[in-house]
């Protein structure tokens, strides 16, 4: 699709849709540049209120991502045209709302448009220094790869509207797509990283295939280290898989080689298509470790999942994957 797009000519936009980013970025000024990203979609829960509170905190992530803060927002509500349903329509927003002003960020409108079926989301406006700029094509060979998410939400997703999944795991997955990676993105900024992204719909090999893409580098991934919910686990296994995560597999597999010891399970869920997923951080080897500790100090996941490299592996693959 964003093959259609026309070529942008304009020197101010600093980052467009070419290498697949996370999100826009325009100068204003010398010293100002402002972050744009937009995003909405179907319920991922039943619960009403931790829909919106998920949508809001999606939406905020790409901006995290690029190294921005988030400034304002604009409501994005699509609903059916039924007074029946105006109150949950009410705790959607609410939802949304709580969690943009835990981020700091003003709504300072937004626009509704009547659907069948709700979707919900934001606009979202915010801003960075140029030469702070996480962009796609900053990642470095000996950047380590640090995950601050689990795996799984899709899968998951889909066995919550199958009847497959028990209170403590629908607990578990909604409380870390409502998590805000605001603290993890200000963390890997004093830290001081080559990039990042965050985990959404292309999953952990998609997203991280973008970045490797566009930075001419390749990585080699451990399966063993990502950190994987449990409920997830035992879907696959069962064979609960969303058609996204399906056509990950199979848009993404010409990159990817898997070890003779990675579980087909593990393949799946590196593939899982993700709401409201954690950064991917790529961070120079030598300070792994203190951004490691700075993250766990304030309980966040700091898995470290893999490297980066420019030496090209026999097999031509840009992604190789061992247990």
């Amino acid at each position: 699709m964003l093959g259609q797009l026309p070529d942008i000519t304009d020197p101010n936009v600093l980052v467009g849709h070419a290498n697949s980013d996370d999100a826009g970025v325009y100068r204003i000024t010398d010293d100002i540049v402002v972050v744009l990203t937009a995003d909405f979609f179907t319920p991922i829960v039943d619960d009403p209120y931790w829909f919106g509170a998920i949508a809001a905190a999606n939406a905020l992530s790409d901006v995290y991502a690029m190294g921005g803060k988030p400034l304002v927002s604009l409501n994005i509500a699509m609903f059916p045209n039924n007074p029946e349903f105006f109150p949950s329509l009410k705790k959607i927003m609410q939802g949304g709302i709580d969690k943009m002003s835990e981020a700091g960020v003003s709504i300072i409108g937004g626009h509704t448009i009547r659907d069948k079926e709700p979707k919900y989301g934001f606009a979202v406006m915010g801003v960075i220094h140029p030469a702070k700029i996480l962009d796609n094509s900053k990642a470095q060979a000996g950047d380590a790869l640090i995950l601050t998410k689990k795996i799984g939400t899709g899968i998951i997703a889909t066995g919550v509207k199958a009847g497959k999944c028990s209170d403590a795991v629908i607990e578990e997955f909604t409380a870390s797509m409502a998590a805000l990676n605001k603290r993890a993105s200000e963390i890997m900024l004093e830290i001081g990283v080559s990039t990042a992204t965050d985990i959404t719909g292309f999953g952990l090999i998609g997203h991280l295939h973008e970045v490797l893409s566009a930075s001419k580098c390749r990585a080699q991934i451990y399966s063993g280290r990502v950190p994987y919910f449990e409920g997830a686990i035992r879907l696959a296994d069962a064979g609960v898989v969303p058609g996204g995560t399906k056509t990950n597999i199979k848009n993404y597999e010409p990159y990817v080689t898997w070890g003779k010891g990675v579980p087909e399970v593990e393949k799946i869920l590196m593939n899982d298509a993700q709401t409201s997923g954690g950064l991917l951080i790529f961070v120079p080897s030598e300070k792994k470790d203190k951004l490691i500790n700075a993250l766990e100090k304030e309980n966040i996941i700091a898995a470290h999942i893999g490297d980066v490299t420019d030496k090209p592996f026999e097999d031509g693959k840009r992604i190789h994957v061992g247990k």
